[in-house]
Order: structure tokens, then C-alpha cells, then sequence
């Protein structure tokens, strides 16, 4: 794509962004207009110093969602306990209030973990105190402390509990801390509360950060958990963001130890509460997932000065760039190391290179998912030859779309908390070949005649991180796209309409 091209289509985004905002009332389209845009060329190198790229944060994010349009963001106690706390399997997570979240939240993530369910690992199971309206008046810390006794009498080989606390309890004001440091004392087991009602913040963003927090305060500072395990080596490290959805922590951390490097512990994807105890440990954290995971490393670099960097496992050049990046933080051993693993991996990617982008190439792909996924999977789907005709964040904040401009061309199509709306509007004007989202998204996607992947736990497919993992992506990108389904579809604006006229 040359110059003029890169103009022609931020052209044709942004008139394409003014046409969809003509439908909102005046307020909602002014609103609505700082949330979408069109990734900029960036200055050149020698006048700032940084990478050239593309910018992409010129855009409003992290405020509220319209009221009234359709959002497809989740609340403070999904970013709590179905990301950052629900993976830890040796701990029991209590939904703590109506039944319907946690219902909700159950085992929808696919986090794999090894372990006996129900026995010593309890991610796929539901714990909640089933809140009805007596609970609600008279308080519901009786029917905690109860539910916590049953636990320790049912699940003697439980690590320890965490209360993930629904809307209600800040509403009616539970002290589920009084309750938490009660039950501590009486069972001799770590007890955290997690002040992680759903009303908090504007998304499931402010739950990642209140979780972070909650290990900070109860986990890390006390020291009350079970450290175990043996005193870390000089090339220990933390793998943090990786919730191993469909396994992806497994081939992440595989590829660590091949070069060389210890891994302590991994949050929260098939971890334990000692593993999280003991990752001040550590000589580096790597975080995965920026948007979940980044205050707890802040604090370990300023508490324990634990340095820490960003890395990257989905496709061939970015898992490279990232292994070599990690390299550099140790000795030459590990460098070399690294070298000897993308060399161990290359006839791999070339097979699958060679398979797939003649199948692929071309095919142009918009995404609009959560964490780190709009920036991290843009590269993996380059390397098929894909192109990226739009991404976008459920609730990034401003640092997430600055980290975005380096990975995505100028011209590209930006949006933030996009509503339902503007989406399907989206899809529809630029018709791409596929697009990855979640799953609120996918059927009417699909009912548009357009393939679709779902992008937060890979369609119950994976992994999709490493090496391994792209040979998985690929493959599923080109069932996607290529599944000859799409030929006998048609979308509802290209069926012909019934005849209205009489017969004679």
C-alpha cells in the first residue's frame, strides 16, 4: 500500500464515521465522535526519536458508555473475578450475592489448569451465596461467613477463598473484610475480599485494577499464603496476563523454559496461590496482558524493584522480537538460547506460511475485542498476508491505543467501546472477510453472510500463543474464511424481495 492509497482509505474511514454518526440525536453524536477515528501517520523517527508508526491516540476512552446504546462491555466484577482472580485453581472463588452473576461467570473462559476438579482445582465450578431479598435487608455477612465454613468442611484441600462481591453487597455495605479476617483466623487459610461490585468504574477495566490491588493488599503484604516450592535461580521470572484459554500459558511458558529461563509462577491462567505469594521472587515480570495485569507489576517494581516488560506470542515475528527482547534482559547464555529456539521453530513457520497465506493473502479482517488482543493478534494475521481493515478496544484506556499506532498501517479504522450499532454499520459499509469479536457479536455477524472468530477464547479452540499455537490460528482462520458455506448465503439486503403484485 502506498501513500496515496493509505490517504484514499483514511478517506473513505472517516467519511464512512460521519455518515453512521448522522443517526444519533445531536449530544449522543458529539459524545460518540470522540470514540472513533483513523490511525494517523506518525512524525518520523528523527524528529521524535521514537518509532515511526501510526497514532491512534486521539481518541476518548475510559469514560462511561452512552446511556441508552447498546455497549458490549463488562463490569468490575467480570474484570475481578472472571479474569484476574477466577483462573487461580487452588482457590475457591465465592460470587457473593445473586445467583445471576455467578452464573454467568461460570466457566466461560476456558482457563485450562491441571488438577483434580473439585478436589484441589475449582475453576470450572460455581460458589455462590445465592442472595435472595432477606439477604438484601437483613445483610448477607452471616451467609458469607456460612458459606466460607461449608467450603473448609467440603474442600479440606482448598488454598484459600476469595469473595468476589457482586452490586448488592456496596449497596446494602457488607463487611466482607470483618468477615474475611474472622474466617482467616478460624481456618488458618488465606481469606481475601474483593471489593469488586459490577457498578464500579466504567468497565470491566476498573475490576482488573481492583484485583491487582486485592493481591496486593492481602496476598503480597500480608504473606499469608503458602509460598512453597523451591528458592528461584538467577533466570526466575513471572509470566503475568496469560489466562490460558485454550492452553496458551502451557505453549508460553514452554517456549521460556527451552531458552533457558525459570518460570515462578503464572497469573492466573493454571495457577496456584503460592505461585502468586512467591513472585516477588522473581528476577523480571512478563506481562502479556497490559490492561490487566500492569498495576501489580508497577508495584513489584516499585515495592521489590522487580523490572518488567510487555511481550508478545501470537504469530512467527512477533514471537522472534519478543523472545530475542526477553534474551537481552539476561546473559549470553539465554541469548544464545533464544536464537536456538527461533531456529528449533522456523521449519514449523515455514510450513505453516506456506500452507496457509496462499489461502489467506489478501483477506481483510476487523477486530473488536478486549486486553490486549487489538494490538497483539494485528501481526499474527499479517503474517498469513491478512490486513487489518479496523480494530478497536471494549475498554482500553489511552496508553492502550498508543501502543496500538505501532502495530497497525495509517488509514486504519479505530473505534472504542464501539456500540452495536456502529459496528454492524461498520461491518456492513467495509465488508470484510472476517471478523473477531466476542460472543455477543458472533451470530449477528455471521447472519450477515460474513465469517467470524471469537476472539476472547478462540471459538473452543487453541492455543493460539507460540509457536504451536500460530500452526492453530492459521488453520482456523482459513476454516473460517475459506469454509464454502459462505457460497450458498446469502445476507438479508442481497436476498431478492418477495413479489408484492396479484396474480391475475
Amino acid at each position: 500500500m502506498d501513500l496515496d492509497q493509505e490517504h484514499d482509505w483514511a478517506a473513505v474511514n472517516e467519511a464512512l464515521i460521519a455518515d453512521i454518526l448522522e443517526a444519533y440525536p445531536p449530544k449522543a453524536k458529539k459524545n460518540r465522535a470522540k470514540h472513533l477515528g483513523v490511525a494517523q501517520p506518525a512524525p518520523d523517527e528523527a524528529e521524535t526519536g521514537e518509532t515511526a508508526g501510526s497514532r491512534c491516540d486521539m481518541l476518548k476512552s475510559n469514560v462511561r458508555s452512552v446511556p441508552g446504546v447498546m455497549t458490549i462491555r463488562g463490569c468490575a466484577y467480570a474484570g475481578s473475578k472472571g479474569v484476574v482472580w477466577g483462573p487461580i485453581k487452588d482457590t475457591v472463588h465465592i460470587s457473593h450475592g445473586p445467583v445471576g452473576c455467578g452464573h454467568y461467570s461460570w466457566g466461560q473462559r476456558r482457563n485450562y489448569y491441571t488438577g483434580t476438579t473439585g478436589v484441589d482445582s475449582f475453576v470450572t465450578m460455581q460458589f455462590t451465596t445465592d442472595f435472595q431479598e432477606k439477604d438484601i435487608v437483613f445483610g448477607g455477612d452471616k451467609k458469607l461467613a456460612t458459606t466460607i465454613d461449608e467450603i473448609t468442611a467440603l474442600f479440606p484441600l482448598a488454598q484459600g477463598v476469595s469473595i468476589q462481591s457482586e452490586c448488592p453487597i456496596g449497596l446494602i455495605g457488607d463487611d466482607i473484610e470483618a468477615v474475611a479476617r474472622k474466617k482467616k483466623e478460624e481456618t488458618g487459610k488465606p481469606v481475601i475480599p474483593v471489593r469488586c461490585e459490577g457498578f464500579r468504574g466504567v468497565s470491566q477495566s476498573l475490576g482488573h485494577h481492583i484485583a491487582n490491588d486485592a493481591i496486593r493488599d492481602w496476598v503480597l503484604e500480608k504473606g499469608d499464603a503458602p509460598e512453597g516450592g523451591v528458592e528461584p535461580g538467577p533466570y526466575a521470572v513471572n509470566v503475568l496476563g496469560d489466562y490460558n484459554i485454550g492452553g496458551d500459558a502451557w505453549a508460553s511458558r514452554m517456549l521460556l523454559e527451552e531458552m533457558g529461563l525459570e518460570v515462578v509462577g503464572n497469573w492466573s491462567g493454571d495457577a496456584t496461590l503460592a505461585e502468586v505469594a512467591r513472585a516477588p521472587k522473581a528476577k523480571l515480570n512478563l506481562i502479556h496482558c497490559y490492561r490487566s495485569m500492569n498495576y501489580i507489576c508497577r508495584y513489584m517494581e516499585e515495592k521489590h524493584g522487580i523490572p518488567w516488560m510487555e511481550y508478545n506470542f501470537f504469530g512467527p515475528s512477533q514471537i522472534a522480537a519478543s523472545l530475542r527482547a526477553i534474551a537481552q534482559r539476561f546473559d549470553e547464555t539465554i541469548q544464545a538460547n533464544a536464537e536456538k529456539v527461533i531456529a528449533r521453530y522456523q521449519p514449523l513457520v515455514d510450513r505453516v506460511v506456506a500452507k496457509y497465506r496462499p489461502r489467506l493473502e489478501g483477506k481483510s479482517v476487523m477486530l473488536y475485542v478486549g486486553g490486549l488482543r487489538p494490538r497483539h493478534v494485528v501481526t499474527a494475521y499479517e503474517d498469513l498476508g491478512m490486513v487489518i481493515a479496523g480494530t478497536g478496544y471494549e475498554f482500553g484506556h489511552g496508553d492502550d491505543y498508543k501502543r496500538t499506532g505501532a502495530h497497525v498501517q495509517p488509514g486504519t479504522l479505530i473505534y472504542d467501546d464501539v456500540t452495536g450499532y456502529e459496528l454492524e454499520k461498520f461491518i456492513e459499509r467495509l465488508r470484510p472477510d472476517l471478523v473477531g469479536s466476542g460472543i455477543k457479536e458472533k451470530y449477528p455477524v455471521q447472519k450477515m453472510g460474513i465469517p467470524f472468530r471469537q476472539m476472547h477464547s478462540w471459538d473452543y479452540s487453541g492455543p493460539y500463543h507460540g509457536y504451536d499455537g500460530f500452526a492453530v490460528f492459521a488453520r482456523d482462520m482459513d476454516l473460517a474464511i475459506n469454509n464454502p458455506v459462505w457460497d450458498l448465503f446469502k445476507a438479508p439486503w442481497a436476498r431478492e424481495e418477495p413479489s408484492t403484485s396479484n396474480a391475475a
